[in-house]
Protein backbone atom coordinates (compact mmCIF):
# COMPACT_ATOMS: atom_id res chain seq x y z
CA UNK A 1 0.00 0.00 0.00
CA UNK A 2 1.23 3.47 -0.86
CA UNK A 3 2.02 6.14 1.73
CA UNK A 4 0.26 8.72 -0.45
CA UNK A 5 -2.35 10.71 1.46
CA UNK A 6 -4.67 12.50 -0.96
CA UNK A 7 -5.68 16.06 -0.25
CA UNK A 8 -8.94 17.67 -1.28
CA UNK A 9 -7.37 19.01 -4.46
CA UNK A 10 -6.15 15.51 -5.41
CA UNK A 11 -9.57 13.98 -4.81
CA UNK A 12 -11.35 16.67 -6.81
CA UNK A 13 -8.93 16.19 -9.69
CA UNK A 14 -9.65 12.46 -9.65
CA UNK A 15 -13.36 13.26 -9.56
CA UNK A 16 -13.02 15.25 -12.79
CA UNK A 17 -11.35 12.18 -14.30
CA UNK A 18 -14.34 10.03 -13.26
CA UNK A 19 -16.75 12.64 -14.65
CA UNK A 20 -15.01 12.59 -18.04
CA UNK A 21 -15.13 8.79 -18.04
CA UNK A 22 -18.93 9.11 -17.73
CA UNK A 23 -18.93 7.43 -14.31
CA UNK A 24 -21.94 8.11 -12.13
CA UNK A 25 -21.59 9.81 -8.78
CA UNK A 26 -22.31 6.50 -7.04
CA UNK A 27 -19.68 4.65 -9.09
CA UNK A 28 -17.13 7.38 -8.49
CA UNK A 29 -17.82 7.42 -4.76
CA UNK A 30 -17.50 3.63 -4.53
CA UNK A 31 -14.12 3.77 -6.27
CA UNK A 32 -12.95 6.53 -3.92
CA UNK A 33 -14.00 4.55 -0.86
CA UNK A 34 -12.28 1.45 -2.21
CA UNK A 35 -9.06 3.36 -2.90
CA UNK A 36 -8.95 5.82 0.01
CA UNK A 37 -11.44 4.45 2.60
CA UNK A 38 -11.97 7.10 5.30
CA UNK A 39 -10.11 9.75 3.28
CA UNK A 40 -12.65 9.59 0.44
CA UNK A 41 -15.01 12.44 -0.29
CA UNK A 42 -18.54 12.09 1.10
CA UNK A 43 -21.15 11.05 -1.43
CA UNK A 44 -22.89 14.41 -1.00
CA UNK A 45 -19.61 16.20 -1.82
CA UNK A 46 -19.30 14.11 -4.97
CA UNK A 47 -22.84 15.13 -5.98
CA UNK A 48 -22.01 18.81 -5.46
CA UNK A 49 -18.83 18.60 -7.55
CA UNK A 50 -20.59 16.69 -10.34
CA UNK A 51 -23.25 19.41 -10.39
CA UNK A 52 -20.51 22.02 -10.88
CA UNK A 53 -18.88 19.94 -13.62
CA UNK A 54 -22.21 19.58 -15.46
CA UNK A 55 -22.45 23.38 -15.61
CA UNK A 56 -18.95 23.44 -17.20
CA UNK A 57 -17.32 24.75 -14.02
CA UNK A 58 -14.15 22.71 -13.56
CA UNK A 59 -12.49 25.03 -11.06
CA UNK A 60 -11.68 22.73 -8.13
CA UNK A 61 -9.98 25.26 -5.88
CA UNK A 62 -11.54 26.16 -2.56
CA UNK A 63 -13.79 29.18 -2.82
CA UNK A 64 -12.72 32.23 -0.87
CA UNK A 65 -15.26 33.15 1.76
CA UNK A 66 -13.65 36.40 2.80
CA UNK A 67 -13.61 37.98 6.21
CA UNK A 68 -16.79 39.12 7.89
CA UNK A 69 -17.28 42.88 7.88
CA UNK A 70 -16.03 44.77 10.89
CA UNK A 71 -18.73 45.92 13.26
CA UNK A 72 -16.63 48.86 14.42
CA UNK A 73 -13.63 50.84 13.32
CA UNK A 74 -10.26 50.21 14.94
CA UNK A 75 -10.09 53.85 16.05
CA UNK A 76 -13.37 53.42 17.93
CA UNK A 77 -12.04 50.31 19.65
CA UNK A 78 -8.81 52.04 20.58
CA UNK A 79 -10.78 54.99 22.04
CA UNK A 80 -12.78 52.56 24.17
CA UNK A 81 -9.64 50.82 25.36
CA UNK A 82 -7.97 54.13 26.18
CA UNK A 83 -11.08 55.32 28.03
CA UNK A 84 -11.48 52.15 30.10
CA UNK A 85 -7.86 51.11 30.63
CA UNK A 86 -8.47 50.88 34.38
CA UNK A 87 -10.80 47.92 33.77
CA UNK A 88 -7.99 45.84 32.28
CA UNK A 89 -5.68 46.19 35.25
Amino acid sequence: MSNFVPGNYDLRTALIFCYHLKKTVAESHRMFVEAYSERALDKSQCFEWFKKFKSSDFDIRNEEHGKPPKKFEDSELQALLDKNDAQTQ
